[in-house]
C-alpha cells in the first residue's frame, strides 16, 4: 500500500501566477548568473531556464544599470511568450533602487529581501520599511531570506549574551542556527506591522552544511506556517553540489517541510544553468512529489554486460524523451510519469522491463542477440539486428500518441501533481 507524503500546512503565496505553498506542488525555481543590466543575455537566460521546468527564476537587482533594465527584461520575456515570474534580488540597496526605478518595482512578480544585508539599527530599520511598503504599494509578495553568510551580527551578539547569561546554556552552533530563525521570524513579524499581509510572505533560512539545514528547517517549520523556500546554499560543483543539496532537501521534504527549492549549483564555465533546474526537478520526481519527465530505468552493467550498447542506448532514450517534453506536455498530458527500462542483460533485465510502462532487456555477454520489448508487462516484440534503437524509440512514440493522446487510457489532466511514494522495503 503506498504512503504519500504529508505537506506540512501553510499559507498560500501567489508569484505572478504560480501558487507557493498550502497544497500546491513544490516549486521549482533557479536564478540567472547573467549581468542583469545586459537585459537581452539575462531575457534569454531566463527563458533557457523557464524551457528547462523553472517556474520561478531570480534575477540580481544590484546596480541602478540592473534596476532599468528589469522592465525591458519582463517585455522581452512577454514577446517570447515566457510569462515565467521575475524575482529580483536585493541586498544592501534595494531600498534606494525600488524608489528611483518604479518600473522595476512593477515588473517584478516577487522581492527577495535578506535583512542581513538591509542594515543595522534605524537606517536599516527605514530600509527595510521602504522594501515593504513598495511591496505592499504594488501588491508584492516578498521572500524573507535569511543567510548563514551574512546574518545580522547584532543579532547573533545579542543572543549569545543571553545564552551565556543562562544556567543551561546551548553550544554556539545551535546559537548560530536559532540566529537564523529569530531574524526570519522577527523580519516577518515587522513586515507584518508594516501592513504586508501575512498571505504575501514566504521565508528561508540557508546555510551550506546539510545538517545544519536540516536542523533550521525543522525548527523553523515547527514555529511559524509561512511557505518555506529550501535550498543549500553554495553547494558547490559537480557531484558534491549534486549530493548535498540532494542529502539535505531530501530529508526535509521526506518530512513535508519545504514549499519550493532551488539547488545552487556552481556550473563549470560556460556551462548550462539548467543543470541544477534537472536536480531539483529529478529530486522531486524520484521521491514522489511531482512528475516533470519520462525517466528511464537502467542497470548499471557489470561483467555480464561488456557492451556498451545498453548504456549508450539508455543515455539516448533519456536524452531524447526530455527533449520531446516542451512538446509533449502539451499534447499529451500524464506523459510526464511515463517509466521506460533499458536493461542489460537477462539477470533483471524482463523483471524491470515488465514493471515499466514500456521495457527492453538487452543481451548481455554471451546471451543470444535478440531484444524482447515489454508493453504494460507483456512481452510484444522481439528486437534484433543493428537497429534496435530507432526502433525502440518507435515504439515509445506510439505507445505516448496512443496512451497520452486523446481518449488514451493513461491521459490525465495536469502536468504537475502529488503523486503517493512507494513504502521503503
Amino acid at each position: 500500500m503506498s504512503t504519500p507524503i504529508r505537506r506540512r500546512p501553510t499559507r498560500q503565496v501567489h508569484v505572478g501566477d504560480c501558487i507557493v505553498g498550502s497544497d500546491a506542488p513544490v516549486v521549482v525555481q533557479s536564478m540567472t548568473n547573467t549581468d542583469t543590466a545586459d537585459a537581452e543575455a539575462t531575457a534569454l537566460q531566463v527563458k533557457e531556464l523557464a524551457d528547462a521546468g523553472s517556474e520561478v527564476v531570480r534575477i540580481t537587482v544590484n546596480s541602478p544599470e540592473a534596476a532599468a533594465r528589469v522592465a525591458e527584461i519582463r517585455q522581452r520575456l512577454d514577446d517570447l511568450g515566457c510569462k515565467v515570474p521575475l524575482v529580483g534580488d536585493f541586498h544592501f540597496n534595494g531600498d534606494r533602487l525600488l524608489r528611483e526605478y518604479p518600473d522595476c518595482a512593477r515588473a517584478l512578480a516577487k522581492y527577495r529581501i535578506n535583512p542581513g544585508n538591509v542594515g543595522r539599527g534605524a537606517k536599516g530599520d527605514d530600509k527595510f520599511a521602504f522594501m515593504i511598503r513598495t511591496a505592499i504599494e504594488y501588491d508584492k509578495p516578498v521572500r524573507i531570506g535569511v543567510n548563514w553568510g551574512s546574518l545580522d551580527q547584532s543579532l547573533a551578539t545579542r543572543l549569545m549574551d543571553e545564552n551565556s547569561r543562562s544556567a543551561h546554556p546551548l553550544p554556539p552552533d545551535a546559537i548560530m542556527r536559532e540566529a537564523l530563525i529569530v531574524s526570519a521570524l522577527e523580519s516577518a513579524d515587522k513586515a507584518i506591522e508594516l501592513g504586508l499581509s501575512p498571505d504575501k510572505i514566504i521565508l528561508s533560512c540557508k546555510v551550506s552544511h546539510v545538517q545544519d539545514l536540516i536542523a533550521v528547517y525543522r525548527d523553523l517549520g515547527r514555529r511559524c506556517d509561512f511557505p518555506l523556500h529550501l535550498g543549500l546554499t553554495e553547494a558547490g560543483m559537480g557531484s558534491k553540489g549534486i549530493v548535498a543539496s540532494t542529502a539535505a532537501l531530501a530529508v526535509l521534504l521526506q518530512e513535508g517541510i519545504g514549499d519550493t527549492i532551488r539547488i545552487s549549483l556552481t556550473p563549470q564555465p560556460g556551462e548550462s544553468r539548467t543543470k541544477e533546474i534537472i536536480v531539483a526537478q529529478e529530486i522531486l520526481q524520484t521521491m514522489g512529489l511531482r512528475s516533470f519527465t519520462p525517466l528511464v530505468t537502467a542497470c548499471p552493467g557489470c561483467g555480464r554486460t561488456t557492451s556498451t550498447f545498453f548504456q549508450e542506448l539508455a543515455d539516448r532514450i533519456q536524452t531524447y524523451l526530455r527533449d520531446q517534453m516542451p512538446v509533449w506536455r502539451l499534447q499529451y498530458p500524464g506523459v510526464e510519469s511515463l517509466n521506460v527500462a533499458v536493461m542489460g542483460c537477462v539477470v533483471n533485465g524482463p523483471g524491470e522491463s515488465k514493471l515499466a510502462d514500456i521495457g527492453i532487456s538487452l543481451p548481455g555477454t554471451g546471451e543470444v542477440p535478440v531484444a524482447p520489448v515489454y508493453v504494460d508487462g507483456e512481452k510484444t516484440v522481439t528486437l534484433k539486428g543493428e537497429h534496435i534503437a530507432e526502433e525502440f524509440k518507435a515504439i515509445v512514440d506510439h505507445y505516448v500518441a496512443s496512451r497520452y493522446g486523446p481518449g488514451g487510457s493513461k491521459r490525465r489532466e495536469g502536468a504537475a501533481r502529488t503523486i503517493p511514494i512507494r513504502p521503503l522495503a
